[in-house]
């Protein structure tokens, strides 16, 4: 086995005993059980159609309802899977717990004995001889089934989907299917589906590494800077990923992978980024406050709840950003409540953000009411200006708290409403079965809530009879700009494993070539062979002279120059196959291939010989997953070149999206292809 095999295995861990894989083992045990009661069902529904006896319509009838109440049980046990949410959850930190995707499960498939007969069939060679790529790419495909949570796992999932594009464009001939069917299960609702296209195996891939990040980002010590930047990096390459699999794939055969779901992700990923992002500009006013009145260290859920201590300006700040989250959140609910999504992901995800919604917006209130009432001395210029623009005065104008009693006013108020909110927040928590059992949220919530309370006792007189106004809304502002981070495949470049069987542009099952034949020529030394090569793996034969040696052999323009004597030359270069030429003497022995179809010859002679550009590949059924075409140029050795960035590409149509770097242009591959030909006369 090769050592990068081998060092992909690093990223795979069939027997992981944590409890992140015993949860996925769970569900793989889950989205088997389902799918035997689907069959069930099937098949107990065609009888039903069938059937005509009023009997076995009955017994039909009666095994349909047991099969469909053990089905609604599993699927509820599956969705209490998918609400364990505080499994991912680094350490026994009191704070709002993320939301991490679980990851799509697959069946094995056999590929050797498939690509082998196609090897046979339209490459014209031993399947035997490959043996060993074949074992590594089955190999890889089932260590990518367990992949770790870090990044050999990202990489291993990589490195499979990189090697998927040599795999379509070697054995998946666009015209007709290999009987290779990939089938993988829903990643929350278990419901396997299946297809024939590669696509539908890439985008499954894409998944799983966004569903990884996730996992990873969740993880991580939301109570140091650096475990929330970790966080934040992984739940915005998450995003990108799904913004990337909406972009580039159709047609999807699950709901996991259809567009509405996708959108939601994307905006639920952009939302924890957010809430990260929050409990770090918390945490780091916190920290600086406390260098600089120089006291002693404290534990970190005293940090991530004190507030007293801040200064107006930051308590403001840090209300205009818990605003925002909450303004995110609110997004992320309206995409969530959309009824395909709805009735698709657990109930408990919808009542979460219901909770972070309203918490956040309470949050935005707190902290804006301690800065107001807090603060003792006189307002400055920056403060008034943040005051001035603080509120949305759309509907009342409210004039900048100058004094202490109109401070004490207004903060006052906010406190209130941060008060309702926080109910509100509790109430939808105690609505929902599963949050009930989130020990840690609940205690989030109820901490919150004593705070503001304690807080509005504090300033609450018994003979301050002065009704309590409704403050407008906080409204939301952050110094944070987030970009997603789109796949980056350049960084897990990979070889492709059938590289023997020619550049990847040309010998690929889209072109067809006739088979391999041999030409035997020998001269004298006053005479030549009478033909002429150009152009570099393969190299063309670019002319023969009638009456020649060569043209009653039988070459013909436009043959690919595949193997002389025994040596196979479909890699050598232009210059490597003259002197192999001319270093034969006076008998030559050539093996060529006649390109079938003209069109196709043509384009290939054109963009492939000096190694140019891979013409796109683009593969669908009627019914399945479609991929929009991508274009993954090879250099001469077989390695993949350099890969731009997935997002440098953004704005342009669906079908003409490349993930990969464009080679050169056409017109440069005729000047290359233009250059001296040489003549053996």
């Amino acid at each position: 086995m090769s050592t990068a095999i081998q060092n992909l295995r690093r990223g795979s861990d069939p027997r992981a005993a944590t409890c992140r894989g015993k949860l996925q083992s769970k569900r793989s045990k889950l989205n088997m059980e389902i799918n035997k009661e689907l069959m069930l069902r099937s098949g107990a529904e065609n009888l039903f159609k069938a059937t005509t006896n009023k009997k076995m319509r009955e017994t039909v009838a009666l095994e349909l309802s047991f099969v469909n109440s053990n089905l609604q049980l599993l699927k509820e046990q599956l969705a209490e899977l998918n609400s364990s949410v505080e499994v991912y959850q680094a350490g026994s930190q009191i704070l709002v717990p993320m939301i991490p995707l679980g990851l799509k499960e697959t069946k094995e498939i056999e590929l050797q004995d498939t690509f082998k007969d196609f090897i046979l069939e339209h490459y014209s060679e031993d399947g035997g001889d490959y043996e060993e790529p074949l074992a590594e790419l089955q190999d890889l495909r089932q260590a990518m089934r367990t992949p770790t949570r870090d990044s050999h796992g990202i990489a291993l999932l990589f490195q499979y989907y990189n090697h998927l594009y040599y795999v379509e464009r070697r054995f998946f001939p666009p015209d007709r299917s290999l009987g290779i069917y990939f089938e993988w299960y829903d990643s929350l609702t278990g419901v396997p589906s299946s297809q024939r296209t590669v696509a539908f195996e890439k985008a499954s891939v894409l998944f799983n590494i966004g569903g990884l990040y996730t996992q990873i980002g969740t993880r991580q010590d939301r109570a140091t800077q650096q475990g929330l930047d970790t966080a934040v990096d992984n739940f915005l390459r998450a995003a990108g990923t799904f913004q990337y699999i909406h972009e580039n794939f159709t047609n999807a055969p699950s709901m996991d992978l259809g567009p509405e779901t996708l959108q939601m992700m994307v905006q639920l990923m952009c939302g924890q980024a957010r809430e990260c992002l929050f409990e770090k500009s918390r945490l780091g006013f916190i920290d600086e406050t406390e260098r600089s009145d120089g006291e002693e260290e404290e534990t970190d859920d005293e940090k991530s709840l004190k507030a007293d201590e801040l200064d107006i300006d930051q308590c403001l700040e840090l209300g205009q950003e818990a605003a925002h989250v909450g303004e995110v959140y609110d997004k992320v609910h309206q995409a969530i409540s959309q009824q395909q999504v709805k009735d698709y992901v657990p109930y408990s995800w919808v009542s979460l953000i219901q909770v972070k919604r309203e918490h956040y917006r309470a949050l935005a209130h707190y902290y804006v009411a301690v800065g107001l009432l807090d603060h003792l001395g006189s307002i400055d210029q920056r403060t008034r200006e943040t005051l001035m623009f603080l509120h949305d005065t759309k509907e009342s104008k409210l004039e900048v708290p100058d004094t202490p009693s109109e401070r004490k006013y207004l903060g006052k108020a906010h406190l209130r409403e941060a008060l309702l909110l926080h109910e509100e927040a509790l109430r939808v928590n105690r609505m929902c079965r599963e949050l009930r059992k989130k020990d840690q949220l609940a205690e989030v919530l109820r901490t919150a809530r004593d705070s503001t309370l304690n807080k509005y006792a504090d300033i609450d007189e018994e003979d301050d009879f002065q009704e309590v106004m409704d403050p407008p809304p906080v409204l939301p502002s952050t110094t944070f700009q987030l970009s997603l981070s789109f796949p980056d495949f350049s960084q897990h470049r990979v070889t492709d494993l059938f590289k023997s069987l020619g550049p990847v542009a040309v010998f690929n099952a889209k072109h067809h070539w006739s088979a391999p034949r041999t030409v035997h020529l020998r001269k004298r030394d006053d005479e030549g062979y009478g033909f002429s090569v150009r152009g570099d793996a393969p190299v063309v034969i670019a002319g023969v002279e009638p009456a020649s040696l060569a043209y009653i052999g039988g070459m013909k323009e436009g043959d690919y120059l595949v193997g002389i004597s025994e040596e196979d030359v479909k890699w050598n270069t232009h210059a490597e196959v003259v002197n192999r030429i001319k270093g034969a003497g006076n008998s030559l022995k050539l093996r060529l291939v006649t390109p079938l179809n003209r069109s196709k010859a043509s384009f290939s002679k054109t963009s492939k010989i000096h190694g140019g550009i891979s013409p796109t590949s683009t593969t669908s059924s009627s019914s399945g997953l479609s991929s929009a075409g991508s274009s993954y140029p090879s250099d001469s050795s077989g390695t993949s070149p350099p890969l731009s960035e997935a997002g440098s590409t953004r704005g342009i149509h669906k079908l003409h999206f490349s993930i990969f770097k464009k080679g050169k242009d056409r017109k440069s591959y005729r000047d290359e292809f233009a250059q001296e030909n040489v003549t053996f006369r």
